[in-house]
């Protein structure tokens, strides 16, 4: 049993960044990891129980024969996504296990050539769905004069590589341009801030392409949905309801726009 269980061990890790990111994830002591890895030792009840649940397995499962545990992974890999995001499928299976602790709810906040020396902060949740890691976006803005209403949903996909978080995301209006981002945490050893840039095309009449910094902020779970929606909207750059650390990370930098020119009909 030990034998099968650190072979089963070692090709589960195999698919991982790292075995010292699989520790960390896991919350157990590397030395005492590699003792399961090398057949050395079974982990206690509750150890086994934490390294299932990581792995998306029953303790059954890696206590099992290798052969079914690598059938059953491969049948989980061939789970087909719901079918607007078939097309995103590829590298994005098998994520849900790296990005655990990821998952949650975050307000991002980013500048758009839309809202002009404005901040734009939107809803987005990460959750687990069949093994991937599937994002959820929610924007909303209006001017005060009535002028641009903003109102947009998008659904994704996040894969973590080498500490980089890339998402993908499609609007559910399917004639609007697809997006993507990449983050990393602000500081290392912590994800209540994440920071990277994204790559879209804005809600205006010019569907301008741009690329902007933006800024994630994880929400405390007793933060309610209607809440963290309410929360969302174009801020002014010098609005108190705007954190001093995200406007920090901002920076000042303006959205980096492609010019777009129009040509007469022929």
């Amino acid at each position: 049993m030990s034998s099968e269980f650190s072979r089963n061990l070692r090709f589960l890790c195999a698919e991982a960044t790292s075995i010292a990111q699989v520790c960390r994830e896991i919350g157990l002591n590397r030395q005492q990891f590699n003792r399961y890895l090398s057949g050395a030792g079974l982990p206690s009840a509750h150890n086994l129980r934490r390294i299932a649940r990581h792995f998306d397995l029953s303790e059954a499962d890696l206590l099992g024969d290798h052969a079914s545990l690598c059938a059953h992974r491969s049948r989980a890999s061939e789970t087909r996504l719901p079918a607007p995001l078939l097309h995103l499928g590829q590298g994005f299976a098998g994520q849900a296990r790296h990005m655990r602790r990821f998952l949650g709810s975050y307000h991002s906040y980013y500048r758009t050539p839309t809202w002009p020396g404005q901040v734009l902060r939107a809803l987005v949740r990460l959750k687990e769905a069949d093994g991937y890691v599937m994002s959820h976006t929610f924007e909303r803005a209006s001017a005060r004069d009535g002028s641009i209403r903003q109102r947009s949903a998008y659904q994704g996909l996040a894969s973590l590589r080498g500490e980089r978080i890339c998402l993908c995301e499609r609007p559910r209006n399917a004639t609007s341009a697809i997006s993507e981002t990449i983050l990393m945490p602000a500081h290392p050893h912590q994800i209540s801030y994440l920071q990277g840039l994204t790559l879209g095309v804005s809600a205006g009449a010019s569907r301008r392409p741009f690329s902007a910094r933006t800024v994630w902020v994880r929400l405390e779970e007793k933060v309610t949905a209607r809440e963290a929606v309410a929360a969302t909207g174009a801020l002014p750059q010098d609005s108190p309801r705007l954190d001093p650390k995200v406007r920090r990370l901002l920076g000042e930098d303006t959205p980096l726009c492609l010019a777009v020119e129009t040509f007469p009909p022929r």
